[in-house]
């Protein structure tokens, strides 16, 4: 079938799946078979899209009105793909660290055979390639999508990280105030190398 026709069938614009194609987010196989055509493979959703578990996150309480944005932005990208959400998470929990009961559920869960967060970094700040490794040895995969990164969960999470360093080195009184001091230098630093440019 080509690309188009089964965008049609599943309500989508074609140049939506198009994007996704180019992207790598297209939830069903597909090829290139010429300069100008797809072809959706036969049966359309294979085994390793049948299931989708959708993964929002974000790192603090104070963003709740966030995470409920995400799920939500999540459950209408799985109703334009007609597969089913056998499980869906949202938590808040940093990026930087394993400490995450829900993903692990949601990874552990075998009914999932696609993994779909918004950003990459919602699955995790670093290493995520590792995990999308594992999904695919196991006939699983992650579809992120939408690539584009939010500069303000990675300002927390670097935050974090280094009042983890802090609490280390100069111990958990001082850690707060010497990340806030590190950040602030860096942030004057940054400003300073842009103003003598002009």
């Amino acid at each position: 079938m080509k690309l188009k026709d089964w965008a049609l069938s599943q309500g989508l614009h074609p140049q939506t799946a198009y994007r996704w194609f180019r992207e790598g987010t297209l939830p069903v196989p597909a090829r290139r078979v010429g300069p100008r055509l797809i072809i959706v493979e036969p049966g359309g959703a294979p085994a390793a899209a049948g299931a989708l578990g959708l993964y929002a996150r974000v790192s603090s309480p104070d963003q709740r009105d966030d995470l409920e944005r995400q799920a939500a932005r999540l459950r209408a990208w799985a109703q334009t793909t007609g597969l089913p959400v056998v499980r869906a998470e949202a938590e808040v929990a940093s990026g930087m660290n394993g400490d995450r009961p829900k993903l692990r559920r949601l990874l552990a869960d075998p009914e999932v055979t696609t993994v779909v967060v918004e950003h990459r970094d919602r699955l995790g700040r670093m290493n995520t390639e590792l995990v999308e490794s594992a999904l695919e040895a196991a006939g699983r995969r992650l579809v992120v999508i939408d690539s584009v990164e939010l500069d303000d969960d990675l300002v927390r999470d670097v935050t974090e990280v280094l009042t983890s360093f802090c609490a280390r080195l100069y111990g958990a009184r001082s850690a707060a105030t010497r990340a806030k001091r590190a950040l602030d230098a860096a942030a004057g630093g940054a400003a300073g190398e842009g103003g003598k440019g002009q």
